[in-house]
């Protein structure tokens, strides 16, 4: 009894990725990987491509989009969003259009109608299959696990099974977790009796990218030759039929009826947990192995809570989506920007940048720029509970700027209209799982053995800093301490805080052109102190003047540290009131000037007397494909001054 292989690729590239980037994938990846696949036109391949980087190929790389285009008779596209987003995180109208969006796109370059859809992320949640039928979908990718982690066993998935949400029904088919793990890594020998030795089906559709991007898998795939030999060998075996997805969903019968959790693939579950909870999964895992069925991790939508950041960015295109129905005119411009916007790759982080990376949020925040430019052609402003936490914020449109104010009295966002650019684009510093994972490099590790990016090593050749944050790191901050505040403590996020401002919520006295918070808070040393705060905030074309005044029952004196966190696209095109920062910064003068050379923008702050000024560059540790990686975030200044029992401060930004 032959073996049916549906064998496929997904290839993707974030929205704007850098060109070089898509580039290099390009010539590593997908024109070797179809280049090689020319050679073989028994071998039928399934592959999805995100939209975004189809039309990308088509005008970058002519060659290789006329070779897709020959081999479309050995090949089944599959659908998706057409910007790639997680279909159960964007509105029903939106997943419909990306869909079609999509479909049309196939069609007309490729003359096929997909029937089949390349889950993003394999995040499955039953809400979509309603709108997957309306866009012609009869069959979509999972896991394996989404099935183990139903109770389903994993020798009982060599097919596809069919599941339903409110009567309306649609294939499933479980890509094998071992045939991911050992495609393009294994001996082929191994990998094809692998393959027999499933019963009826074998399923794998993967990365793209693990085909020549992934670390050593260029020289292992192409040069040495494991891809022409893995389509040799599979098509001479005589137990193995190589079979596209649609052609097997024609003519076989489904296992059974199945309904599966939410859930993505495990890594994912894992990734989404909090650092100590991940930590704890692991720990238990190795105790009780193959307890898949019963150990899970999180869900998909744990990013949004887990990094506040990604949410911000998650629920302001879900406020865009639902305004786009007040535009008149520009309906079509505004709804492309959105599509764009709803790209996932930046929304979370396992072993790739994600949220980390800043140029995936400034792609985000472009669009999400571009969309309220369009909305809103004069001055507005408006009071809405955007991130969903019950609490409102403030949006205050200018010619020049947009600024969102949280409660807690600070700014959440601030971007410059003209440049689509969000200067409050900065990532607080969370402690991460992987983190007590890294090692300082003892000697060079030259093994050419090949790996999966899951089995990176997490090395670093110098000691480095892991501080984390325990507010966020958003912008006009208030802050209370004593003479042992230092630059050094400010950085690490460590000093003594006496007050209970800065993150907690105020009390909204006024709000129109200008807005008015205040707060009856405390001081902490032996008891508490009761004090309290009133910081107003003006509104200009270009310029934001606050005022702050402060009086404490405390009679000692203290500190007051007003911080402001600020995202540039490279510090190292920035300078500070003339300097370059190469390190710590502290200044002492009633101005803060701030050149930046690729936004063509000069920011100055002014403040009403002479003040010490703290600036450090705010970098943060992450997770790649290549190991660790020490991400430029921008830079944090805090305002030190000296007071005692009461003050007055302020102060302005202004922009131009």
């Amino acid at each position: 009894m032959k073996t049916n292989l549906l064998f496929g690729i997904h290839c993707h590239q974030p929205i704007d990725n850098f060109d070089e980037v898509v580039l290099s994938a390009i010539a590593k990846s997908y024109k070797p990987f179809f280049q090689t696949l020319e050679e073989f036109p028994k071998f039928k391949c399934s592959v999805h491509f995100s939209g975004w980087l189809l039309e990308f190929i088509e005008k970058k790389d002519a060659e290789l989009f006329s070779l897709i285009q020959k081999l479309s008779p050995q090949l089944e596209f599959f659908s998706g969003g057409f910007y790639e987003p997680i279909l159960a995180s964007i509105p029903s109208a939106d997943r419909i259009s990306q869909i079609k969006k999509l479909n049309t796109y196939i069609k007309k370059k490729f003359n096929q109608t997909p029937k089949g859809l390349w889950l993003t992320e394999r995040v499955w949640d039953n809400s979509i299959i309603s709108d997957l039928k309306k866009c012609g979908i009869e069959y979509v990718i999972v896991d394996d696990y989404h099935f183990i982690a139903s109770g389903y066993d994993e020798k009982n998935l060599n097919g596809y099974f069919l599941t339903e949400e409110g009567g309306e029904k649609i294939g499933l088919f479980p890509i094998s977790q071992t045939l991911r793990y050992m495609i393009p890594f294994g001996k082929n020998s191994e990998v094809n009796e692998i393959i027999k030795a499933h019963e009826n089906s074998a399923i794998i559709f993967d990365d793209g990218e693990k085909f020549g991007v992934w670390p050593k898998t260029y020289e292992s795939v192409y040069e040495k030759g494991w891809l022409r030999d893995f389509f040799k060998k599979t098509l001479g075996d005589k137990k193995i039929k190589v079979e596209f997805f649609r052609d097997f969903y024609e003519k076989q019968k489904p296992i059974s009826l199945a309904y599966l959790p939410t859930v993505s693939y495990m890594e994912m579950g894992e990734w989404s947990l909090k650092a100590k909870d991940s930590l704890r999964l692991e720990e238990l895992k190795a105790l009780q192995p193959q307890t898949e069925k019963f150990l899970k991790g999180g869900i998909w939508k744990n990013f949004l809570t887990k990094y506040q950041e990604a949410n911000w960015i998650h629920k302001r295109v879900l406020e865009l989506s639902k305004k786009q129905t007040k535009l008149k005119e520009n309906r079509e411009e505004f709804q492309e920007a959105l599509y764009k916007s709803q790209c996932n790759d930046v929304l979370w982080h396992g072993v790739f940048g994600g949220i980390y990376l800043p140029n995936l949020r400034d792609n985000a925040y472009h669009y999400i720029i571009e969309c309220e430019n369009l909305l809103y052609k004069q001055n507005h402003n408006e009071s809405l509970d955007i991130d969903f936490d019950g609490e409102l914020e403030y949006k205050f449109h200018t010619d020049s700027l947009l600024t969102i104010l949280s409660q807690k009295g600070q700014i959440l966002e601030l971007d410059i209209k003209d440049k689509c650019f969000n200067l409050q684009n900065t990532l607080t510093r969370y402690e991460e799982a992987y983190h007590s994972k890294i090692q300082k490099i003892t000697e060079k590790n030259e093994s050419s053995e090949l790996e999966t990016i899951h089995d990176n090593r997490l090395e670093v050749e110098e000691d480095i800093s892991l501080d984390y944050d325990w507010y966020l790191k958003k912008s006009a901050i208030e802050h209370f301490s004593d003479e042992s505040f230092t630059m050094e403590s400010f950085k690490k996020a460590n000093f003594n805080e006496y007050g209970d401002f800065a993150n907690q919520n105020f009390k909204t006295e006024t709000f129109g052109k200008k807005i008015k918070f205040s707060k009856n808070g405390g001081i902490y040393r032996d008891k508490k102190y009761s004090s309290n705060i009133q910081k107003e905030f003006n509104f200009k074309n270009n310029k934001i003047s606050v005022g702050v005044s402060f009086d404490t029952k405390y009679k000692k004196s203290l500190k007051y540290i007003n911080e402001w966190n600020l995202h540039f696209p490279n510090i190292k095109n920035i300078k500070i009131s003339g300097q370059i920062l190469e390190d710590d910064l502290k200044i002492f003068s009633n101005e803060l000037i701030i050149e930046d050379e690729i936004l063509d923008k000069t920011i100055k702050f002014k403040f009403d007397r002479k003040i010490e000024i703290f600036i450090y560059a705010l970098n943060t540790i992450s997770q790649s494909e290549e190991g660790v990686d020490i991400m430029s975030q921008g830079i944090t200044f805090g305002t030190i001054l000296p007071f005692k029992e009461k003050f007055n401060f302020n102060y302005s930004f202004i922009c131009e």
